[in-house]
């Protein structure tokens, strides 16, 4: 395991290229995905969280959303893989460009991920609040983004509607096994643990738990923060007129 880590580590000094392609749905494990593939030695793993922190990012997938054409080499210059919406959706073009890359498709049961993506990532466009958006045009950008992606772009806008949601993962799911030969795609499941994993990269298996990474908590506290900082501009306006009597 020590030399695969060492070599990956040399390996971050020139250019990389994709040999990991997450194409499950977020919010099948694939936070917890992203952490097992780097200390597999697959990092840096590209994920949404990167996308919301790098304005590059945020750009490069925004102008993809709008259907325009972007570089994936230059898009993932600096990652060997990725899971997670937004790559996700885009998931036949990146196996088609880095034909070396091995494919993962994240599963789970589908009424437990249903439930988990409405009370969380289903939660930020319609709460984020809208002077934020007016006044930062990355945030702005980066909320059009997703909803262009994943719930105009995977959804039609019908998530609410749990049959068609449900209808939408299942086929996703059944898409992917066509699309990919068998001998490049790994099903996987966030309770199948390191060793069907390793084995399909092989790689050793580390000699520690598979990492469970649960973000529903943070997602709530998020939320409730976001929903909160709706009140700021008439908070400051009440200030405002509070000094103006004095």
């Amino acid at each position: 395991m020590k030399d695969h880590q060492i070599n990956s580590s040399a390996d971050r000094n020139t250019t990389m290229s994709l040999r990991v392609i997450g194409a499950g749905f977020g919010r099948t494990g694939t936070l917890s995905l992203k952490v097992a593939l780097e200390k597999l030695g697959f990092g840096p793993c590209h994920h949404m969280k990167e996308v919301m922190q790098n304005q590059k990012q945020t750009e490069w997938f925004y102008q993809a959303s709008k259907g325009e054409k972007v570089n994936w080499q230059e898009v993932f210059e600096k990652y060997q893989s990725a899971v997670d919406w937004p790559a996700v959706a885009y998931y036949q073009e990146l196996a088609d460009e880095f034909p070396e890359a091995k494919i993962i498709l994240g599963i789970r049961n589908v009424d437990a991920w249903y439930q988990s993506v409405r009370e969380t990532i289903y939660t930020v466009t319609p709460n984020f609040p809208k002077w934020i958006r007016l006044v930062l045009p990355r945030a702005n950008k980066a909320m059009d983004m997703i909803d262009r992606t994943v719930w105009i772009g995977e959804f039609s806008g019908r998530f609410e509607d749990k049959e068609f949601a449900v209808d939408v993962f299942n086929k996703h799911i059944e898409l992917v096994k066509k699309d990919i030969p068998a001998e490049r795609l790994l099903i996987h499941s966030a309770k199948d643990g390191w060793q069907p994993l390793c084995n399909f990269l092989g790689v050793p298996v580390p000699d520690e738990p598979y990492p469970w990474v649960n973000e529903s908590i943070d997602f709530k506290r998020n939320l409730r923060i976001i929903k909160a900082m709706k009140w700021i501009p008439a908070i400051l306006v009440i200030v405002l007129l509070l000094f103006k009597l004095k």
